[in-house]
């Protein structure tokens, strides 16, 4: 089966279309949602920072409308579930997504450690 050739244009806008969707960039926040967003980050922070039993120097909190996002590095999976459970405690958080990575043996990411 052949195509014509108002088919495969078709085909292109439709194909165009999907690629100049994809380029668009969200709207701005205003200036009172930025606000908002990075007094929840600073409270969750200051929750995480608290905790007298995990070390969560390494978690970095990003938020956007009430998402917060966190990621860095975390020394096991108890420490996932303690600040996901943390963060979302934390008035204005509407969902947490988690972006944490787990520190192996001192390494982020595993490898050679040159021995053995």
């Amino acid at each position: 089966m052949q195509l014509s050739s108002r088919k495969w244009g078709s085909v292109g806008l439709v194909l165009l279309a999907a690629v100049a969707a994809g380029c668009t960039t969200a709207p701005s926040k205003s200036p009172e949602q930025a606000a908002a967003d990075d007094a929840v980050a600073a409270r969750i922070y200051s929750a995480l920072n608290a905790d007298e039993i995990h070390f969560y120097r390494h978690v970095n909190v990003e938020v956007d409308n009430g998402v917060a996002q966190l990621s860095g590095y975390v020394w096991d999976t108890d420490d996932v579930y303690r600040a996901k459970q943390l963060a979302a405690g934390v008035p204005g958080v509407v969902r947490v997504v988690n972006r944490m990575e787990l520190e192996r043996n001192g390494n982020r990411g595993g490898g050679h450690s040159g021995s053995g």
